[in-house]
């Protein structure tokens, strides 16, 4: 793929601060599972979480290519960086820059493009997941408010947000899809809860928490977009979600392919480096085909939202070959590794853990397959 000037400099800007103040401390935040809350100020201090917001709104507004070579180059060094960055940007400050009144823009994304506060997205229900016409969460009209009342889960960014965008059904005869809207519900509104964060296996200094809604009391100008369009909202989202993760785990991949490709031209045996062996140079060869392809799937989906076009079904395509590119790459890394591929020596131990969630969220697997062949049989 060729890349601007521009591209080339914001990718090489990512490079050097993964390497300099990611690298150092992507270990020890994945061991106490402590959010990163010092670097991600940084990532706003250098335009990274104003990547979606545009800049008459204090952000960046860049292409979306420039913005999936930094969530790669990010992600690269540590995937909890690049969860926290992508759920922001796409899910988080998208939605508010695409379908935001000027009001909302304004009040919202100056702060989430500074780094003063994330933003992030709640759509998620224990009824509510791969079937996400299944929403449970409410909004009831009241005079000039709204009133919310709910759950969510697995909610990324949720302790450190000042405002998510929560689903709720605000048509309860509707069925399925219909009825359901999109509201943003500051984090310190009355009755708004976020949980315990979550203990996972992967991605753990990325902040996830379940939410409770009990009767919280909004304005009815944080209604975002039109009344009962949530859903098509939300299938928007996550089509620009899909990117991000097709973006996160190319990262992961590239990762622990350069670790496993420099561990072989070191590690000797039988008197000479492994990576001399035919079964590791074709490990080797199959890691980095599969990277490639899942790189010209990604940045082919940037390319046609870039320009417009339809990239839902190329976004699925990237997201599923490219998460499922991390968990095969990753595996063979520990495998090429041997016995310190599986301890905490190298991280690639630590990046087979984060390639899991790749396979999850914005959709499983399973769905992308559901959305690719879909499409196909209506052509």
């Amino acid at each position: 793929m060729q890349l601007n000037e521009n591209q080339k400099m914001i990718r090489q800007m990512a490079r050097d601060f993964a390497n300099a103040k990611l690298a150092p401390i992507a270990a020890k935040i994945d061991e106490t599972a402590e959010f990163p809350e010092a670097t991600v100020k940084e990532m706003g201090g250098l335009g990274f979480l104003g990547l979606a917001v545009p800049e008459e709104f204090g952000g960046v507004g860049s292409d979306i290519t420039s913005y999936a070579l930094v969530i790669e180059e990010v992600s690269r060094v540590c995937g909890s960086h690049g969860l926290t960055l992508a759920a922001h940007n796409s899910l988080g400050c998208w939605p508010i820059a695409e379908l935001g009144t000027q009001e909302q823009k304004q009040k919202f994304l100056p702060p989430a493009a500074s780094g003063e506060s994330l933003l992030s997205f709640g759509l998620t229900e224990s009824e509510a997941g791969s079937d996400a016409g299944g929403t449970r969460t409410t909004a009831v009209r009241d005079g000039d408010h709204w009133i919310l009342n709910g759950s969510k889960m697995w909610i990324t960014n949720s302790h450190y947000a000042g405002a998510l965008i929560i689903t709720a059904k605000t048509d309860p005869e509707a069925k399925g899809s219909h009825g359901i809207s999109a509201f943003i519900v500051p984090t310190d509104t009355p009755g708004f809860t976020v949980e315990k964060k979550e203990d996972k296996l992967g991605m753990r200094a990325s902040d996830t928490a379940p939410l409770t809604l009990e009767d919280v009391r909004i304005p009815s100008d944080y209604l975002l977009g039109k009344e009962g369009e949530g859903f098509k909202y939300f299938m928007m989202t996550l089509d620009g979600g899909r990117i991000s993760i097709a973006a996160v785990a190319l990262g992961l991949a590239v990762g622990a392919y350069g670790v496993a490709r420099d561990y072989s031209k070191e590690r000797e045996q039988f008197g000479r480096p492994i990576s001399k062996f035919q079964a590791i140079e074709f490990m080797l060869a199959d890691m980095a085909t599969q990277i490639e392809a899942s790189r010209l799937l990604t940045y082919e989906a940037c390319r046609l939202k870039d320009a417009g076009e339809d990239f839902g079904q190329m976004a699925a395509m990237a997201k599923l070959h490219a998460s499922e590119t991390a968990m095969f790459v990753t595996d063979k890394a520990i495998q090429i590794l041997g016995g310190y591929g599986f301890t905490r020596e190298y991280p690639v131990e630590r990046m087979y853990r984060d390639a899991k969630l790749c396979t999850i969220g914005e959709g499983t697997s399973e769905i992308q397959r559901m959305v690719i062949g879909r499409t196909e049989l209506k052509d």
